[in-house]
């Protein structure tokens, strides 16, 4: 599968309050995930291989524009059975950058994610995803993500450009 989106990531100072306006304009959630992301070294972009709680897994590639703001990000994802196996092969070839280890709440709103991680080592954070429809501009993605961020009560200083990985 391969898609778009257009992301914010942002610290959280207050988790309880994010979590009740999510829960109150969500369409679907909480679901809470726990994962594991297993980074690797890559020339371009970032690859990962993310377990979770049941053995499953999901072989991510992706390229997010830098900025402090909404960005657009370019992604790909293979889903697997077998994570261990992949684990093993990525390993010997590329080399481990680090692990990220994370409990996600995620809340579905319209065609946006909204997670609510609080990751081993870093904190509580919340990430805004919004997936762009096949035509759909990073313009339009940008208005729904600023949209969000107001409702959510995310300001432009609560924001990070990135990645869990480059914070550890």
């Amino acid at each position: 599968m391969t898609g778009r989106n257009v992301e914010i990531k942002a610290r959280l100072s207050n988790p309880d309050h994010t979590a009740s306006i999510a829960a109150q304009i969500a369409d679907s959630g909480p679901v809470i995930i726990e994962q594991e992301d297993v980074f690797f070294n890559c020339s371009k972009g970032r690859l990962k291989l993310r377990t979770f709680s049941d053995k499953t897994g999901e072989l991510i590639y992706y390229n997010r524009n830098s900025g402090n703001g909404p960005s657009e990000c370019n992604y790909s994802i293979l889903k697997t059975s077998d994570p261990s196996l992949i684990h093993s092969i990525l390993t010997e070839a590329l080399g481990v950058r680090g692990v990220i280890r994370k409990s996600r709440t995620l809340y579905i709103v319209g065609q946006t994610r909204i997670h609510l991680d609080d990751v081993s080592d870093l904190g509580k954070f919340v990430e805004i995803e919004v997936v762009l429809h096949p035509g759909q501009t990073t313009s339009e993605g940008t208005d729904i993500a600023h949209s969000l961020m107001q409702q959510l009560g995310i300001s432009e200083s609560d924001l990070i450009d990135e990645a869990y990985i480059d914070m550890l």
